[in-house]
């Protein structure tokens, strides 16, 4: 196995409890790092973003070649060195604010941010290399995804990350807008289920597919089941609703359980449990150092 990661928003740490790990550092949107991360490979999962919306409104050319430069590398380094098949990690942000719930991927794109716009290009770019080059893809759309290891120092992380490191603090968590908005939060493990069903699945090739749970949940309601699992009743600070935000997402994963044979198997609540502890020890081992 070989992971790829330019360490701008990733930690070598987060590979310590990998054993036999090639690694290499380096930037994908080098045409030379994506040609020496494909050689020898059978599959390749491209993970790799600066995923952000606020950033990227913030600093849309950084997000471009992160986003979108390194995604065509890649696309053509792995097509070029005999790679079997590439699952790429898209977003549910490309759907925008359609109100139509849940999310199915027939619906027309309406990104709203250049991340989400990024996305959708780097995703076209997949089912195009399908179509014309015969180099097989997935894209599998993710709906906000948390678990361990997210980093809840920056102020671009997930909300979960954010509020977990609040209320283990003792702080108010920030909730931009009035928390009515709603996500598809889904937990780490039943995306990485979905990935590598996607490598395989039989009639995926060329195929955009949702990965998430099929609910949703509102930020305010979020913030309250985090709150008895940590056993707080902390109130969120209200800010400005941000630029480029969606207000609700949930997926329709009737095409996961279809052509991947997917299914949730690790619920919100267990989730947030295992992030909170996760983030106890975490908070445990940096006092103790």
């Amino acid at each position: 196995m070989r992971i790829v990661d330019s360490l701008v928003t990733g930690r070598r740490r987060n590979l310590e409890h990998i054993p036999d790990v090639d690694f290499l550092e380096g930037d994908l949107a080098d045409r030379t790092i994506a040609e020496q991360a494909v050689d020898g490979m059978d599959y390749v999962l491209h993970q790799a973003a600066i995923p952000s919306v606020p950033r990227s409104v913030a600093d849309p050319i950084t997000s471009h070649r992160a986003n979108l430069d390194a995604s065509l590398n890649l696309l053509v380094a792995a097509r070029d060195a005999g790679v079997k098949r590439l699952v790429y990690a898209g977003s549910s942000s490309v759907y925008g604010n359609q109100p139509t719930l849940p999310k199915h991927e027939d619906m027309p794109p309406n990104p709203l941010s250049p991340y989400a716009l990024q996305k959708l290009v780097a995703e076209q770019y997949c089912r195009m290399f399908t179509g014309l080059y015969g180099f097989e893809t997935v894209a599998i759309r993710y709906f906000n995804v948390f678990g361990p290891r997210q980093d809840p120092g920056s102020p671009y992380s997930g909300v979960i990350s954010l509020f977990a490191t609040a209320l283990l603090e003792g702080r108010q968590p920030i909730i931009y807008g009035d928390g009515e908005q709603t996500r598809d939060f889904t937990y780490v493990a039943n995306v990485v289920d979905g990935v590598l069903r996607a490598c395989e699945a039989k009639d995926a090739a060329g195929e955009v597919i949702n990965v998430a749970t099929g609910g949703r949940i509102s930020l305010n309601e979020l913030l309250r089941v985090m709150n008895g699992i940590v056993g707080t009743n902390l109130q969120a600070i209200y800010k400005e609703a941000r630029a480029g935000d969606v207000k609700h997402s949930q997926a329709d994963i009737t095409k996961a359980k279809t052509l991947l044979g997917y299914q949730p198997i690790v619920s919100l609540e267990e989730g947030l449990r295992r992030t909170l502890e996760w983030c106890r020890a975490e908070s445990a081992a940096a006092a103790g150092r």
